[in-house]
């Protein structure tokens, strides 16, 4: 299962990727502006600066909402760098959109998917990832890892490459309940993906051999 970070805080990709782990960066207009950045320049040059520290995907989303803005922006950020995926809402013109960007060969990342059927849909128009939200579903008490299971299951059976990118990844445990369904890829901040690490026979297991390798000396 590749693990992607769901930031634009260039300190948290460089921390993840110091972990040897990172094998991408998801971004949205709401993650540029909680960094404070705004203009179309400014927007691409931090994209840049995201794909120069890391060596996977990058997914970089389109602001408009018609099938000619969202052709217009996604092969401009297409264009930007070799690692850009463009992110793509799940709207009737998203989907002609990402029909269209297959076609010419860029990879998308269809975002805002809540149901299967949106998920087959973009599949079928030929979107390279599509992005379930986990917990924005169980925000609305319903079961976000049962949409994945759903999604997991009409992809097998007819063999959609499309992969699964579970975005809204709250806590450690949505991330082994993905890797548990067959997820190909998580999206969350840096906390839950260092959270893994955690246990406490781990901390004391630790402790006890710093005791016991001091009585070594």
């Amino acid at each position: 299962m590749k693990f992607f970070i769901d930031t634009a805080n260039l300190s948290m990709i460089e921390e993840a990727n110091a972990l040897g782990i990172l094998d991408g960066v998801t971004t949205n207009p709401s993650l540029m502006a909680k960094e404070g950045i705004s203009g179309k320049e400014n927007i691409l040059n931090h994209y840049l600066k995201i794909c120069n520290i890391v060596d996977g995907d990058v997914s970089a989303e389109v602001i408009g909402i018609t099938y000619e803005e969202m052709i217009k922006e996604g092969e401009e950020l297409a264009a930007l760098h070799p690692q850009i995926v463009v992110k793509v809402p799940i709207i009737k013109d998203g989907i002609k959109a990402i029909k269209y960007f297959s076609q010419k060969g860029i990879r998308t990342n269809c975002t805002l998917i809540f149901s299967a059927g949106q998920a087959l849909l973009a599949a079928k128009a030929g979107a390279t990832y599509v992005s379930p939200f986990l917990g924005r579903l169980d925000d609305v008490s319903t079961d976000g890892l049962n949409l994945i299971e759903e999604i997991r299951t009409i992809f097998d059976n007819f063999g959609y490459e499309t992969q699964i990118l579970a975005a809204s990844v709250r806590h450690s445990m949505h991330i082994i309940n993905c890797a548990k369904i067959g997820a190909d890829v998580v999206t969350c901040p840096l906390p839950p993906i260092l959270s893994l690490l955690n246990h406490p026979l781990t901390d004391s297991g630790l402790e006890q051999f710093i005791k016991d390798s001091q009585k070594m000396k």
